[in-house]
């Protein structure tokens, strides 16, 4: 099976012009991007911009799209989530990282929050969370933004 990353210029374009907070997701299964693109489509101001399977097309994607949050998996086709962290980490340091993995052990919290994650989520057990810190991170945005 091919790598895949996928940038939709009409939701970039859609975010800018809108002010939504514009959200990358890198997954290397199918179902669980599905997964995340369905539950955050639901979240008002809130806007997928791109997916990626892999570390390459994920820098990339991200570096293109310049997304506010980014819900990234260790565990990807052709390299790891960790390996996306640090590049994109060193040029882009506002964006928040939410790393959601079912590598959840305490090696490799340690090692993702040391990378510049902004949050270390269990995907067994805190899949849920993502919807609340994309939702607060837009809410935070809001507030500094004098719109509340």
């Amino acid at each position: 099976m091919g790598s895949r990353s996928q940038v939709s210029d009409t939701a970039v374009m859609q975010s800018v012009r809108t002010n939504l907070v514009k959200v990358f997701l890198v997954e290397d299964s199918p179902p669980i991007r599905l997964r995340l693109a369905t539950m955050l489509a639901k979240i008002d101001g809130v806007c997928v911009v791109g997916e990626a399977d892999n570390a390459p097309s994920a820098i990339q994607g991200i570096l293109r799209t310049r997304p506010d949050s980014v819900v990234l998996d260790i565990k990807l086709i052709g390299g790891s989530g960790i390996e996306v962290l640090r590049r994109v980490r060193s040029v882009e340091p506002t964006i928040n990282f939410i790393v959601l993995t079912n590598n959840a052990d305490e090696q490799y919290r340690k090692v993702c929050m040391a990378a510049g994650a902004n949050h270390f989520l269990d995907k067994a057990s805190e899949f849920e969370k993502v919807k609340a810190l994309v939702s607060g991170f837009e809410q935070h945005r809001q507030s500094k933004n004098g719109r509340e």
